[in-house]
């Protein structure tokens, strides 16, 4: 079966999309396995330099992949892999399949925090990366909006965000910068603010997404 790797978002946890966003059924419905990992409360999926322990990205990406391979009937190939996730689990779920792209053949967002520059005393971020000031290139380096050279054919991408949401506008500088570069993928914007009532919505059309191109 495919499989969907769904992240948190910044202070949440693994329980959160089945408690909030009820996507219990949808994997019913759409027969996948689902797959939300305890990746912290803001470890904005780095294997973080700053802090060593935190090493969230070859837990996702490496570990928890061959885990799930080796003891659950998956699709074991990455084009029955996707991930996906809510606010800084959009920016993981961006991050980490760009990076990986041996890995994951789909990948999504909703309101993601694709570009977090903009945000440098918030959500913990310079814990992970050191700050902005000292390490400029921590920051340029690993934010998703800059990454986009990195995307090869193959990584079929969709993201969302809704229009009063903090993260609309660099969302928006995303899909502008896509479309500049070439770079296939669908982007939708739709009324909603950044919290479970959008996210809640938008994973129902990020399923029929993926569902439709698992194992192609």
């Amino acid at each position: 079966m495919p499989v969907l790797y769904l992240l948190n978002g910044w202070s949440g946890d693994h329980r959160h999309w089945l408690e909030r966003g009820k996507v219990g059924c949808l994997a019913d419905r759409y027969e996948v396995i689902l797959v939300m990992p305890d990746t912290g409360y803001d470890s904005w999926y780095f294997d973080s330099k700053v802090t060593p322990e935190y090493q969230y990205e070859t837990f996702v990406s490496k570990e928890l992949v061959s885990y799930m391979d080796s003891h659950y009937k998956t699709l074991a190939d990455k084009s029955g892999r996707a991930i996906t996730g809510n606010s800084m689990g959009g920016h993981g779920a961006l991050y980490l399949a760009i990076r990986h792209q041996g890995v994951f053949a789909l990948a999504g967002s909703m309101s993601g925090g694709v570009d977090f520059r903009p945000f440098p005393e918030k959500w913990h971020i310079a814990k992970r990366l050191g700050s902005k000031e000292e390490y400029p290139e921590n920051w340029e380096n690993n934010t998703v909006i800059n990454m986009t050279h990195l995307i090869k054919p193959g990584l079929d991408i969709i993201f969302d965000c809704g229009i009063d949401d903090f993260f609309y506008e660099v969302n928006c500088n995303l899909h502008q910068k896509m479309l500049k570069e070439g770079i296939p993928h669908e982007f939708y914007q739709r009324p909603g603010k950044h919290n479970w009532p959008y996210w809640y919505n938008a994973i129902k059309y990020q399923f029929l997404f993926f569902k439709d191109r698992f194992g192609k």
